[in-house]
């Protein structure tokens, strides 16, 4: 599959011009360094940034052997040091990997240096050496394995910036989608989803869309239960106590947050166009119509944070990890967006 970009023409910009970016290797043992290196490469993402991967220089290596690709990787000391081109892939080394890591294989040392990835490109960009972290795509079993008990990257940044709170918004071509509540169990969602949660999910849905460029967001937020309550014939009224109140705040503030809406048909009206942005009161209400609409160039934004953070919207892929049939088009469209967003002040 070809990712969808527009080549810029003529000579890219000078480096000290364009925003630099941290792209974190994630977990060693899956595709991150097979997508990494083709999209750092790629003309459109060396027209609009300054990447450079916090990670291992030795996986990245075996990454382009696999890939037959003839692109350098080059260690720097320092990101400010980096000179990516089309013929080279910069690289701040953290820590160091065993030099026979198994691909498609859950280990402790993965987990552990995706955390450091993670951890180092965090405080370069909250102090202001980078303008925004790209990150590829961390295993959570490994992760925790490794000591790290975090539920993915979404949390793991909210921590490592001081965050209290922060929203996961997945973004398409078809449709964009903030989450009200993530990584937890459906029964504990439904019961942590409260006004005051809904209502500032939708502000950070809505402050995130306004400043990549959609002047006046129109947002359908879903109800809780299927038809979104149908005026109680489904559940037991929790549309009216936990998702209406927050809505008529939002709306007397001038946001045009409509709902709730039933979810089967709220992801339709926004495949057609009726939507800028649906609000998902939980995981899989969100994560599994945008694998329908457009998991191929989708995009994983944490919006909430100090700092910009893009990732890819796909997981470590185990069974093709190193085969080299991984597809950097998401990769691609992430380091796109992380330079648009990085471009914008942070809300």
């Amino acid at each position: 599959m070809t990712t969808a970009a527009t080549h810029p023409t003529g000579p890219p910009p000078p480096l000290g011009t364009l925003p630099t970016i941290a792209v974190t290797m994630g977990d060693a043992a899956g595709i991150g360094p097979e997508v990494i290196v083709p999209a750092l490469v790629h003309p459109d993402v060396l027209g609009r940034c300054r990447p450079v991967v916090i990670g291992d220089a030795g996986r990245l290596r075996r990454a382009t052997e696999i890939l037959g690709h003839p692109a350098r990787i080059t260690t720097v000391d320092d990101v400010a040091a980096a000179e990516p081109g089309s013929d080279r892939v910069c690289v701040l080394q953290v820590g160091e990997l065993p030099a026979d890591l198994p691909w498609g294989e859950v280990s402790p040392a993965a987990g552990d240096g995706a955390y450091r990835y993670v951890a180092a490109a965090a405080e370069l960009a909250v102090a202001g050496a980078v303008q925004a972290i790209c990150t590829a795509p961390l295993n959570k079993e490994a992760l925790h394995a490794a000591g790290h008990h975090y539920p993915g990257h979404t949390e793991l940044l909210a921590h490592l910036t001081g965050t209290a709170e922060v929203s996961m918004m997945l973004s398409t071509p078809t449709v964009k989608v903030v989450h009200v509540t993530t990584h937890i169990g459906l029964i504990d969602a439904v019961a942590r989803i409260e006004p005051g949660l809904v209502e500032r999910t939708v502000r950070r849905g809505h402050d995130a869309l306004v400043r990549s460029g959609v002047a006046a967001p129109r947002i359908g937020v879903c109800g809780i239960n299927p038809h979104a309550g149908e005026n109680g014939l489904f559940g037991y009224g929790e549309e009216e106590e936990k998702i209406v109140p927050a809505l008529e705040v939002l709306r007397a503030d001038g946001i045009d947050a409509r709902g709730p809406l039933p979810a089967d048909t709220a992801f339709f009206l926004a495949g057609r166009g009726d939507y800028d942005l649906i609000v998902a009161m939980y995981h899989d209400q969100g994560h599994g119509p945008v694998k329908v609409l457009g998991i191929e160039n989708g995009v994983n934004l944490t919006v909430g944070l100090p700092v910009i953070r893009t990732s890819v919207d796909h997981g470590t892929a185990f069974d093709i990890a190193g085969t080299g049939r991984a597809d950097p088009g998401s990769m691609v469209e992430a380091l796109r967006q992380a330079v648009e967003l990085a471009a914008r002040p942070v809300a």
